[in-house]
């Protein structure tokens, strides 16, 4: 599999990341299996929280001896340091690892959320800590809103940015273009989340993947579509859903990807037309 640089240190991540809540809730003899065939398979990205279920559980055995060879990634629900100071403890534990290479907040979605984060006595003061005792190498933050994305890249000097880039909530909701671009002018790697999805499940439509909260894009040349339009942005790497079919789908993809033309990318612009995007930015 492909890789593409992260941060300014020298690190590259795989194309594709493995969401830790793949393994979530499942027996750890398979979470194993899973995390080696990835690995095996040119996956060096992990990215994992503490709001997965079980997942770093299930994670932090699955990865025993493979830790070095992986870049691996962790969050923080928490807004204050206090919380966020217990919560990175625990998250090294039970991932067997005395650093992550990259912690991040986790989940902004608004302005006044990011906000509490940076307040005196907020997690970015544990960020920062964190860094400096050599518990990361690297910060930064997820967010599924425009305005809490562009304030934090306001506030610090972030290394990425974990955040959705869906092409029918990039065309139709312009909901993703302005953080690419803020990115990029600050010299932060972008991470896609939610490259695969479609949009929101319609009412009362059968729901097939229980760790997936949207509608996927899960016919195959329509999942193709989707990674590789993703895949053609200027990013380092995507995460897919967290349903275990899927992430086989999306490693497929990734093993035999090459990036969009122009004409392709313009016709995926045209396509969006047709969905109800799952983001939109006002």
């Amino acid at each position: 599999m492909q890789t593409r640089p992260y941060g300014a240190g020298g690190d590259c991540v795989s194309l594709i990341g493995l969401g830790g809540i793949v393994v979530a809730n499942m027996d750890q003899q398979e979470a194993n299996r899973i995390v080696r065939d990835a690995f095996d398979r040119g996956v060096t990205y992990y990215d994992v929280a503490p709001t997965y279920a079980d997942a770093e559980d299930r994670l932090g055995p699955a990865l025993n001896g493979l830790r070095d060879h992986v870049f691996l990634a962790c969050k923080t629900e928490k807004r204050i340091k206090s919380e966020a100071d217990a919560a990175l403890a625990t998250s090294l534990r039970k991932l067997r690892t005395d650093h992550f290479d990259l912690y991040q907040m986790h989940g902004l979605q608004s302005i006044d959320d990011a906000r509490a984060c940076f307040a005196p006595g907020g997690a970015m003061e544990t960020l920062i800590e964190a860094k400096t005792k050599g518990l990361t190498r690297y910060l930064g933050f997820s967010s599924h809103s425009v305005e809490a994305a562009l304030y934090c890249f306001e506030q610090f000097r972030f290394d990425s940015v974990l955040f959705p880039l869906s092409y029918p909530a990039y065309y139709v909701g312009n909901f993703g273009p302005q953080v690419i671009e803020a990115a990029q002018a600050s010299g932060a790697t972008v991470l896609a989340l939610k490259a695969m999805a479609r949009g929101p499940w319609p009412e009362g439509s059968h729901r097939p993947y229980p760790k997936c909260w949207y509608q996927p894009f899960d016919a195959p040349d329509d999942a193709e579509t989707a990674l590789r339009w993703a895949l053609t942005l200027p990013i380092g790497a995507a995460v897919p859903p967290g349903d275990p079919g899927l992430f086989e789908v999306a490693l497929q993809i990734a093993e035999r990807f090459t990036p969009m033309s122009q004409a392709e990318v313009s016709l995926v612009s045209e396509m969006a037309a047709a969905q109800k995007p799952l983001f939109v930015h006002t």
